[in-house]
């Protein structure tokens, strides 16, 4: 009996009928295999499916969605006229599937445009105004544009809903139902979230027309290959060890979580009284300095960025080395979703965890969760 060759070798873009100008794009950025939820995704999506895939950031879902509408767009009539809408929750999300799209795009005559809040709308306007193929937006800047006219969604054939279970907990849900009204009934809609509630099926069921469903890396598996460790560690003496670890441990790049606001200032502005550049991103900044901060990060030019679990969904760096726990999580998934920030595409990556007495209740659900047991690190000067 033979078996099919896909046991033997695994999947190429190529395989996947995707066009010769995306092949190029992925090929400069050194993309050769499509990620699971990407073999299971671009098909469907390149037929014109309705698509709901239960899949966190860090599986490849961007570029699941964006290669095959791209190939469509590309394929399709060129006017003024926006074509595909993707919705998500934050502006920090929002910029990454813009950088994405802007990479696997450049060898098509496709434009697209980035809409969010916090900042003037006049450029926003006048890129519009040019008539764009793509609008990548979050709910209230979206809403906001529609309401004064100065976009229009009724020729919209694409619609894209990313991170829906964050939309709901951030409150959006009205604004989203706003939104969904002002596009054609007649249209592709891809609908994703790592989470699949009975608020999420229920708004799927809603939107969503005989979709394939696609449901990749469970919680509970995602950090097979990440290198994990716990520090047991007093509280008074976490700062002390953080600043241990990144001078000893061949830290060269660190997200560093903390469960507050005020916390992730303070550890920031410690690490940089010590000559370690940090900088802290929170709910508290304004959008410019989480942008700046962010940006200072992907560019290396910046060490340490301490966050907060919010403020972190949409954080996408290449090949970050660490992500470490100096706070643990009182949910086990924030801790899966945390370390999920290294160890991306296939690349492996290594989590640290400070935990102090009244922390360990915490770690014990962790381990049952990830059905792992987490290596201790005994031999350091706060133990």
């Amino acid at each position: 009996m033979t078996l099919p060759i896909q046991k033997f070798f695994s999947l190429t873009f190529k395989d996947l009928k995707l066009t010769e100008p995306l092949l190029m794009a992925l090929e400069s950025i050194g993309y050769k295999n499509p990620t699971p939820i990407q073999e299971q995704a671009i098909l469907p999506i390149l037929d014109g499916r309705d698509i709901f895939g239960c899949a966190q950031t860090g599986t490849g879902k961007t570029g699941a969605f964006s290669l095959p509408l791209l190939q469509r767009l590309s394929n399709g009539p060129q006017s003024r006229d926006v074509k595909a809408l993707i919705l998500a929750p934050t502006r920090e999300l929002a910029l990454q599937i813009s950088g994405n799209i802007h990479t696997y795009s450049k060898h098509l005559k496709l434009s697209h445009a980035t809409i969010f809040g916090g900042v003037p709308q006049k450029n926003q306007e006048k890129v519009l105004r040019h008539g764009v193929d793509i609008v990548i937006a979050t709910p209230g800047r979206l809403l906001d544009l529609l309401n004064q006219g100065i976009l229009r969604l009724n020729k919209v054939e694409h619609f894209v809903l990313d991170e829906a279970d964050r939309m709901l907990d951030m409150g959006f849900i009205h604004d989203i139902r706003k939104i969904i009204s002002c596009l054609p009934e007649k249209r592709q809609t891809l609908f994703f979230s790592a989470t699949a509630t009975p608020e999420i099926i229920q708004l799927s069921s809603t939107l969503l027309k005989n979709p394939v469903r696609i449901s990749v890396s469970p919680v509970s598996s995602a950090t097979s290959l990440i290198e994990q460790s716990i520090y047991y560690v007093a509280k008074e003496n976490k700062r002390s060890l953080l600043k241990h670890v990144l001078d000893t441990g061949n830290v060269e790049h660190a997200l560093v979580f903390t469960r507050t606001k005020r916390g992730a200032d303070r550890v920031a502005k410690e690490l940089n009284k010590s000559g370690i550049s940090s900088e802290a991103i929170h709910g508290n900044k304004s959008q410019v300095a989480r942008e700046r901060a962010l940006r200072g990060f992907k560019n290396r030019k910046i060490r340490v960025l301490v966050a907060t679990d919010i403020a972190s969904r949409g954080i996408d760096v290449d090949k970050l080395s660490h992500v470490i726990n100096y706070e643990i999580p009182e949910q086990a998934e924030t801790y899966v979703h945390r370390i999920g920030r290294t160890g991306r595409a296939g690349s492996s990556g290594i989590a640290l965890s400070f935990c102090a007495k009244d922390e360990q209740s915490y770690m014990k659900d962790i381990s049952k969760l990830i059905k792992q047991k987490i290596s201790i690190v005994s031999a350091h000067p706060y133990s």
